[in-house]
C-alpha cells in the first residue's frame, strides 16, 4: 500500500518529529482512524532519517500483536520497502532497516505484565514506539521511556483506543501533554481518508453503550458493568472533608501486593450502633519493595492510624503467611497495640452487594484524600467475558484497595446489615 491521500491530522503525524517542539507525540481515539499505520511509517522515516547504526523499540501488548499489528503491515508500505529493505528475524523479535547508507536495528518488546519491565533494562534506545499502550503497565512503559533518555533526538510515539477516563496513561500522558512535551492528536474516524461515507455509516451501527463512546467518539469512559454504579455517577454524596464525632471504632484491612498488583491498607470506621461505614485512612504502594520495607510501611500505617482513631485490629490477606509472620514480629518489637488477624476473605460476591446495600442505604462514606479508594469503586467492572459474577482483574483496575476496604469491614457485615433493618 502506499499513502496517496492524508487527512490533516496524519500529516501532522509525519512532520511533527523532525522539530524540535515536542519530545513525544499521543494519538488516541477512534478505533480504524488511520492513526496506527501513519504512526508507525512515520516513526521508520524518521528513524532512518536522523539516526544510523542505532537501536529502536517497538512495543506492543505482546510480541506476536506487535508482529501482526506493526511488523507485517510495515512490510506492505511502499513508502518504506521502495527505500528501505527490511528483515525481520523472528527467533530474537528484530527487525533491521538498511537503506541510504544506513542501517538501524528495532527490537520488538512485549508489555503484558508487571514482570515485562526486566525485558527493556539495559539497553539504550534512540526511540520507541508503543502500540496500544493502554494494554501495557505503566511499569513497562516507563521502563522504555528510560531507555531514551541518554540519547539526544530520542522521541516518542504512543497510541491507543480509550480505556477508563481513571486509566494512568490517561491521567498521567494525555491530560498531563502540555507539561510533558507531548503533542495530543484525538483521531476519530473522519480523519481516516480512505473509509467512505457508508463504512462511516456502517461503523456508528456496530457499537452502542460504552462501546459507541470509546471505539467511535473516542472517548475515555468507564466499561459497560461498572459495579458500584450509584458511586460511578456521582461520588460527591459519599465524600467527607473531616471525619464524623461518632465514629466508636475503627479496624485496618491489608492486602498484599505481588505479580503486578500493589500493597494497600485501608483503614474504616464504624459509628454507633454501625449505623454507618466511613473510609478514613488508606495507604497504597504499587511497588516492589522488600519485605523489611513492607513491614516498615505497615507500622507506620498503623501508628498514623492510631494517632487519630481508635484501631485495636488489623486483617491481613491470609494467603501470605510468611509475610504475616515477620509483620507479627515486627509489630510485637515495636510494642503497637493492635491484634493481627487473618482476613475471612468471604465470597467476593457477597462482598460487593454489601458494599452496594450500605451504598444504597446512604450509610457507605469515605474521606475524600483516600483517592485510591475512590478511584477504585469509580472504575471496578465485572467481567464480561465471564459467565458469572466476577470483578475483573486484567491489572488495569485498582482491585487491591477493593480487598482491603472489604478485609476490614467483613467480620461486620452481618450487624451492620442487621443494624441498619433495625434503624431503617
Amino acid at each position: 500500500m502506499t499513502f496517496s491521500k492524508l487527512s490533516q491530522k496524519q500529516k501532522i503525524v509525519f512532520k511533527w518529529c523532525y522539530g524540535d517542539k515536542y519530545k513525544a507525540i499521543i494519538c488516541d481515539g477512534a478505533v480504524r482512524s488511520g492513526k496506527t499505520i501513519c504512526m508507525v511509517t512515520s516513526f521508520i522515516l524518521w528513524a532512518m532519517r536522523r539516526f544510523d547504526c542505532a537501536t529502536f523499540g517497538i512495543c506492543g501488548k505482546t510480541v506476536r500483536s506487535a508482529e501482526r499489528n506493526i511488523i507485517m503491515p510495515l512490510q506492505a508500505i511502499a513508502d518504506i520497502t521502495s527505500r528501505f529493505k527490511l528483515t525481520y528475524n523472528r527467533s530474537v523479535s528484530l527487525l533491521t532497516v538498511s537503506g541510504m547508507g544506513k542501517t538501524n536495528c528495532f527490537y520488538v518488546f512485549g508489555g503484558k505484565d508487571e514482570s515485562s519491565y526486566t525485558l527493556v533494562q539495559g539497553i539504550t534506545l534512540s526511540g520507541v514506539f508503543f502500540d496500544e499502550v493502554a494494554l501495557m503497565p505503566r511499569s513497562f512503559v516507563e521502563q522504555a521511556i528510560t531507555r531514551t533518555l541518554s540519547v539526544l533526538g530520542a522521541k516518542l510515539w504512543f497510541n491507543c483506543n480509550p480505556d477508563n477516563q481513571f486509566h494512568w496513561f490517561y491521567k498521567e500522558w494525555i491530560c498531563k501533554a502540555e507539561q510533558r512535551n507531548a503533542l495530543h492528536l484525538h483521531f476519530l474516524m473522519q480523519d481516516n481518508p480512505i473509509l467512505t461515507p457508508e463504512q462511516l455509516s456502517d461503523a456508528e451501527q456496530c457499537f452502542t453503550g460504552v462501546f459507541h463512546d470509546r471505539y467511535i467518539k473516542g472517548l475515555w469512559v468507564s466499561a459497560e458493568g461498572v459495579i458500584y454504579k450509584q458511586f460511578a455517577d456521582d461520588s460527591t454524596p459519599f465524600l467527607l472533608t473531616d471525619a464524623p464525632d461518632d465514629i466508636m471504632f475503627c479496624n485496618i484491612g491489608f492486602d498484599f501486593g505481588g505479580n503486578g498488583s500493589a500493597h494497600a491498607g485501608i483503614c474504616t470506621g464504624f459509628s454507633r450502633g454501625l449505623q454507618r461505614v466511613v473510609v478514613l485512612e488508606e495507604y497504597y504502594r504499587r511497588q516492589v519493595i522488600a519485605p523489611t520495607t513492607l513491614y516498615a510501611d505497615i507500622v507506620d500505617f498503623i501508628r498514623t492510624c492510631q494517632r487519630r482513631y481508635n484501631v485495636h485490629d488489623i486483617y491481613f490477606d491470609s494467603a501470605e503467611t510468611t509475610l504475616i509472620m515477620g509483620i507479627r514480629t515486627e509489630i510485637a518489637k515495636n510494642h503497637i497495640p493492635i491484634s493481627v488477624h487473618n482476613a475471612r476473605k468471604s465470597e467476593i460476591l457477597s462482598r460487593i452487594r454489601f458494599t452496594n446495600q450500605i451504598m444504597a442505604q446512604n450509610r457507605f462514606f469515605i474521606l475524600s484524600h483516600c483517592k485510591k479508594l475512590i478511584e477504585a469503586l469509580q472504575t471496578a467492572v465485572w467481567d464480561m467475558k465471564k459467565q458469572s459474577d466476577v470483578r475483573l482483574d486484567d491489572g488495569n483496575y485498582n482491585i487491591d484497595s477493593l480487598d482491603a476496604f472489604e478485609y476490614s469491614v467483613e467480620k461486620y457485615i452481618p450487624q451492620i446489615i442487621r443494624s441498619g433493618q433495625i434503624g431503617g
